[in-house]
């Protein structure tokens, strides 16, 4: 039995002969000599086992047959032209799915103008984003690019350092300066600065290690530098949670200044010194990833 897609020509031929009624005025829209058109019908008729045409002195019309064929082969040659252009466009990077993993606190940060800016550019695009923490980003970006857990563009914080990145490329978006989250009555919320020093016999409540590795590692060497390990009494995932859990009264915390736009009861951020201390927002992509639109975001994120 032949295949299906060895018609398509003779589909294309059958299409355009039934629109003209005319060997040569359907051969010369198709840029072919009559004999070809010809033989391209008769191996379709071959095909259908019945005459697609009746032929008669001066004039083609359709048989019963060719009638019954002819919308069958529009919408066939219709589809096949779609599905053309879509895939030259997802091929340019014009269209297509890009999965986006990013950590909840870029949401009050980078994310929004990043998207905004994107779907403004590449409109066709559909975009998938997922709220992750920075250990399961770097876990879905280190998938095969087909399996459904993958994303294919992480947005995280403290990315590891050069020689752990492997087969992942990462680039810097932006650094920002830590914040002391603190109850609004404790007595150090009446400074407009914070040392991190005067933290050091304060519980604290953070965000687990393996949530995000860099900046828990980040957050202790804050306070290593100026002498203390902190003595954390209470983990939460997210940053939300961590303030509420602070204005509750369990402890204080060391945040990135975004944080800040979480407005929470009972909560106060205040500035820390030194000032010089900064955390690292980067975004991160398989290097050898043929996703077009992995090029294009990483265009938009140079450009913001």
């Amino acid at each position: 039995m032949d295949r299906p897609e060895l018609a398509l020509p003779q589909l294309h031929a059958f299409t355009v002969l039934a629109e003209e009624l005319h060997f040569g005025r359907a051969a010369a829209r198709l840029g072919i000599a009559q004999p070809p058109l010809s033989q391209q019908i008769a191996r379709l008729e071959t095909k259908v086992g019945h005459p697609l045409f009746v032929r008669g002195p001066g004039r083609v019309v359709l048989s019963p047959a060719g009638r019954e064929l002819l919308p069958s082969a529009q919408r066939a040659l219709a589809g096949l032209a779609d599905g053309l252009a879509a895939a030259r466009a997802v091929g340019s990077g014009r269209a297509g799915r890009l999965r986006i993993g990013f950590s909840a606190s870029l949401a009050l940060t980078v994310l929004p103008g990043l998207l905004r800016t994107f779907r403004e550019r590449f409109p066709a695009v559909e975009l998938d984003i997922r709220e992750m923490t920075t250990a399961p980003q770097l876990a879905a970006l280190q998938l095969a690019v087909l399996h459904e857990d993958a994303v294919d563009i992480g947005l995280l914080r403290e990315p590891p350092p050069a020689g752990e990145a492997g087969s992942l490329g990462f680039r810097t978006v932006l650094t920002e300066p830590f914040v002391a989250v603190l109850p609004s009555d404790h007595p150090l919320a009446a400074r407009r600065t914070v040392g991190v020093g005067a933290l050091a016999e304060e519980p604290f409540v953070l965000l687990p290690r393996a949530a995000g590795p860099g900046l828990y590692d980040r957050i202790t060497e804050v306070c290593g530098s100026v002498g203390f390990a902190p003595r954390i009494v209470q983990h939460a995932v997210e940053w939300q949670t961590v303030c509420a859990l602070v204005g509750a009264g369990l402890g204080v915390s060391l945040a990135p200044a975004s944080i800040r736009r979480i407005r929470l009861r009972g909560v106060a951020f205040r500035a820390v010194e030194p000032s010089t201390v900064r955390t690292r927002v980067a975004v991160a992509w398989r290097r050898d990833d043929p996703n077009p639109l992995v090029g294009q975001l990483l265009e938009v994120v140079g450009t913001e």
